[in-house]
């Protein structure tokens, strides 16, 4: 049964982690965006984020969005530091149309660092991306 469920392939969404300046507490902080490229909106997206190693895990995280807008992106989560030594998994399911989408994007441990920042697609910002 498992053989005959196919789940297309996932393209043109993304996730990245950004720096950014918070005006609040005037500090650097590191937030994780979900990115939508494409030409059509998403539907009911959830975001299922946790954080690994050998011998460390963080809770479980999980974030729903009802829609997300074609060529637009949404704040997930705000990502400690101390969070960048562990493997980072965003587990993400949605709709497109009739159609179901899956992925999961990797940030492997210390991949996301200020030497890592590239020019994210969408934001006036530079991060770290997972295509």
């Amino acid at each position: 049964m498992k053989k005959d469920i196919q789940i297309p392939k996932v393209q043109d969404v993304y996730v990245a982690v950004v720096n950014e300046y918070n005006e609040v507490y005037k500090t650097n902080d590191w937030n994780a965006y979900i990115i939508n490229d494409k030409e059509s909106d998403l539907e009911m997206v959830i975001i299922v984020t946790s954080g690994y190693s050998e011998d460390k895990k963080t809770a479980t995280f999980r974030k729903k969005i009802d829609v997300l807008p074609k060529k637009s992106y949404a704040k997930i989560e705000l990502i400690p530091e101390e969070l960048f030594s562990l493997n980072n998994t965003f587990k993400v399911s949605f709709f497109e149309g009739n159609q179901m989408f899956d992925k999961t994007y990797l940030f492997r441990k210390n991949t996301i660092n200020l030497k890592a920042l590239q020019n994210i697609p969408l934001m006036n910002s530079k991060g770290v991306l997972v295509k």
